[in-house]
């Protein structure tokens, strides 16, 4: 990507632009590459795990009624992230997990080929990242588990592509299955193995880079404007 912002500033300089010019072209790089970060994620796969936080807050809790209504949300809207075309089949072996951040040691591999779904992103924050840039990146992960994609990206801007971003999937079959299961045992009135369960979908989630994922699942909308040509 450095590559690139090299060729397009040099690029400018050659057609005879100003120096504000090519700095304004570099900005909007940058936008452009928060704005591809965001695009990666599901809608519906981020809000199904917003709701499963949520229910399982409750269940911890004891409140058994009150987690009902967010396990069916859930539920309703991993059916609708399975139809989405971010989505992509593999076997958890060919994936490259980042050691940014590893699995819990409660994580069991999924078997066989599954549909991965990207429900969720973190940026990286370093050490060496300027203060307001780590700020930025900060509060930009705190929206990205609220599901708030949208102001996320007003966040992301500030940060550019100075902080590495890691997308979170989740093995669709397993993730259904488990939340069945939580679903069941919420309704039974049974608080602890619903939360079980629970844990048992959001430690099956794996984290990859963004740059793996885009790999993963190359852009439709492109492949499908090149196969017209």
């Amino acid at each position: 990507m450095r590559l690139k912002k090299s060729l397009m500033l040099a690029a400018a300089f050659m057609v005879g632009i100003s120096t504000a010019q090519a700095a304004s072209l570099h900005t909007q790089w940058e936008k452009f590459q928060a704005g591809r970060a965001m695009h990666h994620l599901s809608a519906d796969g981020q809000k199904a795990m917003v709701d499963v936080l949520q229910a399982r807050d409750l269940l911890s809790q004891g409140k058994v009624d009150a987690a009902i209504p967010p396990l069916y949300d859930a539920q309703k809207r991993l059916a609708a992230a399975a139809k989405d075309n971010r989505n992509f089949m593999a076997a958890e072996s060919q994936l490259q997990p980042t050691p940014q951040h590893p699995a819990p040691t409660t994580h069991k591999p999924s078997a066989g080929t599954v549909t991965w779904i990207p429900v969720g992103g973190e940026f990286i924050v370093t050490d060496t990242l300027a203060p307001e840039k780590k700020t930025a990146a900060q509060a930009a992960n705190q929206q990205l588990k609220a599901g708030q994609t949208q102001q996320a990206q007003q966040n992301v801007q500030v940060v550019g592509e100075d902080a590495d971003f890691i997308v979170a999937l989740a093995p669709l079959e397993p993730a259904q299955g488990a939340l069945n299961r939580a679903t069941v045992f919420t309704e039974g009135r049974q608080a602890a193995p619903a939360v079980e369960a629970l844990d048992d979908l959001l430690s099956g989630i794996v984290f990859v880079s963004d740059d793996f994922f885009a790999q993963a699942v190359p852009d439709k909308g492109q492949a499908a404007a090149k196969k017209s040509q």
